[in-house]
């Protein structure tokens, strides 16, 4: 296996992170294992990689539910097709993939259509009870995009964060909405009912988190200016144990063009 499985036991409940490898942008799919099924939370962004999670959750021997795609990034959705069960989203995240269209998995250049990731079934935020289990499902705005989806699972102390949170990778700053990540932040950190945190890019984490997005939030309103590459090296040298300096070098791409 390519990716990382991190594995954690919430008495009915069993989580399996599944966090892929840099070139891969290090993006977690969550597994959330139920008694008797799985509901997974987004579908990676090399095809190669969604195939490695299904055929972990298959090894698992109970049926994926559904597929929920937290976001209308690429690298959360491309690999949908390969899950090959109903995908749930909010209307704005289906919207959103709607209007960007056919894809392309970047290893391989192969395809990948449009309906094969368009999701099916619109997801309300409240509460929805699956397999006996508690889900609350919130719809979150500003930081590193408009629009994301938060799944908690109050009786077990988790939070599906997703694109609210990155553990130890570098985060992606293209709307340069630091105020926006803040309040996101300071909002969940408020909630310490939740004792495990599950993050979009890296592997599961405590509310220690809060503190650390804060500390490269900051970092980001100073050394993100006008040269994509002086604020890759800058950013790199402050943390030099974080993953993801793929993330910049797409962001960088998108804000600054050709460098160099």
């Amino acid at each position: 296996m390519h990716g990382t499985i991190t594995v954690i036991d919430k008495g009915p409940v069993r989580i399996h992170s599944y966090t892929a490898p840099e070139d891969g942008l290090d993006v977690t799919t969550q597994l959330i294992e139920t008694p008797s099924r799985i509901i997974a939370v987004d579908a990676q962004f090399v095809l190669a990689y969604a195939d490695e999670v299904t055929a972990y959750a298959k090894g698992l021997g109970k049926p994926i539910d559904r597929l929920v795609v937290s976001h209308a990034h690429p690298d959360h959705y491309q690999g949908a097709a390969r899950f090959g069960v109903p995908v749930h989203a909010l209307p704005e995240t289906t919207a959103e993939i709607v209007a960007m269209g056919d894809r392309t998995d970047l290893p391989t250049g192969a395809p990948i259509p449009l309906g094969d990731m368009t999701p099916t079934v619109e997801i309300t935020p409240g509460a929805e009870i699956i397999d006996g289990i508690p889900f609350l499902f919130e719809k979150v705005t500003g930081g590193e995009i408009h629009t994301t989806l938060v799944i908690k699972l109050p009786e077990q102390g988790v939070l599906v964060a997703q694109d609210v949170v990155y553990h130890h990778t570098h985060l992606w700053f293209l709307d340069r909405d630091f105020d926006g990540w803040q309040a996101n932040i300071d909002r969940f950190a408020t909630e310490t009912e939740y004792d495990t945190i599950l993050p979009g890019h890296g592997e599961p984490t405590g509310p220690v988190v809060w503190a650390e997005l804060t500390d490269y939030v900051n970092a980001g309103r100073e050394l993100l200016g006008d040269d994509g590459d002086a604020y890759k090296k800058a950013i790199t040298a402050r943390y030099p144990t974080y993953r993801g300096a793929a993330l910049i070098d797409v962001a960088n791409a998108y804000m600054f063009g050709p460098q160099g």
